[in-house]
């Protein structure tokens, strides 16, 4: 039978263990970690995750701060926002929430936060320091992966890694950690050629590529290790006939609606040795890990 691997309890032990940092960072400078997240208009999605990484800071006693100028908001005008925020001593980490309206040039505002307070680890010199190995503040989600892979000692060096899906965000920053574990990378792609062969020759399958259960039974070896980092809304019966077992079905038909990752949840049940859930897998760590790297942010900006 596969091994869940539950991020929930993951995410409980990185919790666990950022509450002795955000004391000692306390005692030294005075004051508690400071995260500010930028959220441009009303998107309802972003909405929901902003609430919960506010909430997560609450919790572990992190000052945070939302700011949420209006759907009509001028590139300039963000730009002022942002560096404001670089340049208060008591905030150390920035999130500027994605996506943004259409009207803001998202490259331009995501280069302007100051690379010291990049939590999103999205700005290039965090991207830089990544690819050549060197210590600095890492996106959340793939870093997350990392920790749910160590957490439940599955080995990583040496085995064969597919990583599907070439994002900026997820992709190929998981490929890098991913190296830097000692796995044999590949990165797939839409042009790659024979997509399931290619990911059957996986021992670990990282899915970041964002469609509702794309990856099948065809695109899994027996045994293999499967990371689901996709969140897919299913709304219609006929896409959730395709996807869900009878019991879960039922509960579609009650809530109209259900999450799913980018792996067909029957098939990674059925042939893999171990896998992340949807919901519950990788999902509640890139929040832990957004307070980690605002810890580590803080830290650096106090030594």
């Amino acid at each position: 039978m596969a091994q869940i691997l539950n991020g929930n309890l993951v995410r409980d032990q990185i919790k666990a263990e950022c509450l002795p940092r955000i004391k000692r960072l306390v005692d030294k400078a005075g004051r508690p970690p400071g995260l500010a997240v930028v959220l441009v208009g009303d998107d309802a999605a972003s909405a929901v995750y902003v609430r919960g990484k506010t909430k997560t800071a609450e919790e572990l006693g992190i000052h945070h701060e939302t700011i949420t100028p209006d759907a009509s908001l001028s590139t300039e005008d963000l730009l002022a926002i942002i560096a404001d925020l670089n340049a208060r001593a008591d905030i150390d980490g920035i999130l500027v929430q994605l996506p943004l309206p259409p009207q803001i040039d998202a490259q331009k505002a995501l280069l302007a936060v100051d690379p010291r307070k990049d939590v999103d680890g999205f700005h290039p010199y965090n991207v830089g320091l990544l690819s050549t190995g060197r210590p600095g503040l890492r996106p959340c989600t793939p870093a997350g992966v990392i920790e749910i892979l160590k957490h439940y000692e599955i080995p990583i060096a040496g085995r064969n890694a597919v990583v599907v899906g070439r994002s900026d965000i997820v992709g190929k920053p998981m490929a890098m950690l991913l190296l830097q574990e000692n796995a044999t990378v590949t990165v797939c792609h839409s042009r790659t050629r024979d997509l399931p062969g290619v990911c059957r020759g996986a021992e670990i399958l990282v899915a970041a590529i964002g469609r509702a259960a794309m990856l099948g039974e065809e695109h899994i070896a027996p045994g293999a290790v499967v990371i689901d980092v996709g969140v897919n809304r299913v709304s219609t019966r006929a896409e959730a006939v395709r996807i869900f077992s009878a019991s879960r079905l039922a509960v579609f038909d009650r809530l109209g609606s259900l999450l799913v990752g980018d792996v067909h949840p029957g098939a990674m049940e059925r042939l893999a040795s171990a896998y992340t859930p949807v919901p519950g897998g990788v999902g509640p760590l890139t929040i832990a890990m957004l307070m980690r790297n605002t810890i580590e942010a803080a830290e650096r900006r106090t030594c």
